[in-house]
């Protein structure tokens, strides 16, 4: 029988020293709980992912002085196996480094693994800074037991459809009782049920009971969600820990069976996840209170136009940092409607928000008559209307600068992706929550948070209201746009195609194909996709935002600018 910690921690890239901290009081806990075992996550000890600063020799430096500090914390627990996640140096041609796990006991390390598979794809490239392991299966008795061990991407090719190594291959012919994954998985829609279902086949292809490790945590616009888990061969997953919270969870292992801490089966895993508006939720929440935290920001401001983008936003931001800690800012101009106003009042209300208003027409009035004097012709039209959103971004951005708030952008994924925003005005900001999200997710996720509130937090009269940009007179979205249920299945299959789930694509695709049937729908299609590529400019210059879905704008979707695409 073996006893296993899984230390599923909310790691901080580059802060070594707190890191080590953390995982030194997990490895304790772990001691405490009579452990043969404590886990970590993936590049544990730097956090996932550091990017360029692997490249820097005084974080090279760091990253070694930690690794001493957890061999010198482990010959305090003498008893105790630590599988950690670190950088190490690699020896011949090639990258300098490796993506190691190394196996530390009594300040000795026992074992080390270099990962083999580096992920180019989609957010990740490792392949940038690490040179491939060997190979070969790294197997180590702990115990009574043959423990083998991976590192992520190691686990994810047991098809074979991705790399020509397969790293089960080696490992099957190892024979461990058990394998131990270490991982930095990041999270979007359906990703738990994919881990399920690719990790569940190989433990049945291979004979294999595995015991996956993630990470938590926001890192930029990535979540992480935690929800490490076992598996069985025939049993498929039979251990779950918490999704979005730090988990600190001993199992035993006994004759291919994980067990609770007390020898009990553990609790019956569902198939399905979170329900997807509540998982958007968790997974905004935390991208924006780790964001938040990490960077140094205690407070928030968002632009409070009454309309459907920004409420939800504010809620967000309330539930992420309480509502004490964000501040709404209404900007009236000439073409704004009471009711934006009286919508934004009622909404900060419901929130427990701090509202502040400041008009803008005296100061468009005033840039619309320098700009006739200066250059002979009046402003109207798109300069305009663009004018109004500039304004505002600047307000926002004097107050971000005035009392040290950090600002949220309001824009959603249909906006961005068809460049339905001005650069410089509604994009200024230093993260966007709903960037990942289409407007008719937009529309369900502020539903979804009322009905998880219990109250109406965001007012019926914002999600009923059409959607408009109030920069012209009578103005609304519908004028420059498709209706947003058309527009965004057209997105879908534009921006995402196969990353869908299946539903959500068979949806999407069929939606395309009738689409297709006439050349009214073709040149719709064809329409929005220049739109799309168009505005390439303006998303490279906008803020990060919070990922939840497979295909994100920023790192996961990189496209050149100057470049034909129709």
């Amino acid at each position: 029988m073996l006893r296993i910690t899984i230390a599923q921690l909310n790691l901080t890239v580059g802060d070594i020293e707190g890191n080590v901290a953390r995982m030194v009081a997990a490895a304790r806990q772990a001691a405490s709980e009579q452990a043969d075992l404590v886990v970590f996550s993936e590049l544990a000890l730097c956090g996932y992912y550091p990017g360029d600063m692997l490249d820097e020799s005084a974080f090279q430096q760091r990253v070694a002085d930690g690794l001493a500090a957890l061999q010198q914390a482990s010959a305090e627990l003498p008893h105790l196996h630590w599988v950690v996640g670190a950088p190490t140096p690699a020896q011949g041609p090639g990258k300098r480094l490796h993506n190691s796990l190394l196996v530390l006991r009594g300040s000795e390390v026992r074992l080390r693994y270099a990962k083999q598979l580096l992920p180019t794809y989609n957010i990740f490239d490792e392949r940038r800074h690490f040179e491939p392991g060997p190979d070969v299966a790294k197997v180590l008795r702990i115990g009574n037991a043959q423990v083998g061990l991976l590192i992520c991407e190691d686990g994810w090719n047991d098809s074979g459809a991705d790399y020509a190594t397969n790293p089960f291959d080696r490992m099957r012919d190892a024979a461990p009782d058990l394998v131990v994954s270490i991982n930095a998985s990041p999270s979007h829609i359906a990703k738990r049920e994919q881990r399920h279902q690719i990790f569940g086949d190989a433990a049945r292809r291979n004979g294999l009971p595995i015991l996956y490790v993630n990470q938590i945590g926001g890192h930029d616009q990535v979540v992480y969600d935690g929800a490490s888990f076992a598996v069985e061969p025939e049993a498929g997953v039979t251990f779950e820990a918490q999704r979005f919270v730090e988990d600190v969870r001993t199992l035993q292992f006994d004759n291919g069976r994980f067990l609770t801490a007390e020898g009990q089966a553990p609790q019956p895993v569902p198939a399905e996840g979170l329900p997807t508006m509540e998982f958007y939720r968790q997974q905004i929440v935390l991208g924006l209170s780790d964001y938040a935290r990490r960077c140094g920001f205690k407070q928030v401001v968002v632009g409070s136009s009454g309309g459907i983008d920004s409420a939800l936003t504010l809620a967000l931001a309330a539930q992420a940092l309480g509502p004490e800690n964000v501040v709404g800012v209404t900007m009236p101009s000439r073409f704004s409607s009471s009711g934006s106003v009286d919508d934004s009042v009622a909404l900060c209300r419901n929130l427990g928000v701090r509202l502040h208003t400041h008009p803008i027409a005296e100061l468009v009035a005033g840039y619309a008559q320098q700009f006739e004097a200066s250059f002979g012709q009046a402003l109207q039209g798109l300069p305009l209307e663009n004018l109004q959103a500039r304004i505002r971004g600047t307000i926002l951005m004097e107050y971000s600068n005035a009392f040290g708030h950090l600002l949220l952008t309001t824009g959603n994924k249909s906006e961005i992706s068809v460049g339905y925003c001005t650069l410089y005005g509604d994009t200024n900001g230093g993260l966007g929550l709903i960037g990942d999200l289409y407007k008719t997710e937009v529309f369900a996720l502020s539903r979804h948070v009322n009905e998880h509130a219990g109250r109406e937090l965001i007012p019926q009269a914002i999600i009923d209201k059409e959607p408009s940009a109030e920069l012209a007179p009578n103005q609304r979205d519908v004028d420059s746009l498709p209706p947003y249920p058309v527009l965004d299945e057209i997105l879908k299959q534009l921006i995402e195609g196969d990353r869908l789930g299946p539903s959500e694509y068979a949806a999407s695709w069929s939606f395309a194909q009738q689409l297709e049937q006439s050349d009214e729908g073709k040149a719709l299609v064809q329409r929005v996709r220049r739109m799309v590529a168009r505005n390439e400019y303006k998303r490279r210059q906008a803020p990060p935002i919070v990922r939840v879905r497979a295909r994100a704008f920023g790192s996961g979707r990189q496209m050149p600018i100057a470049a034909r695409y129709v």
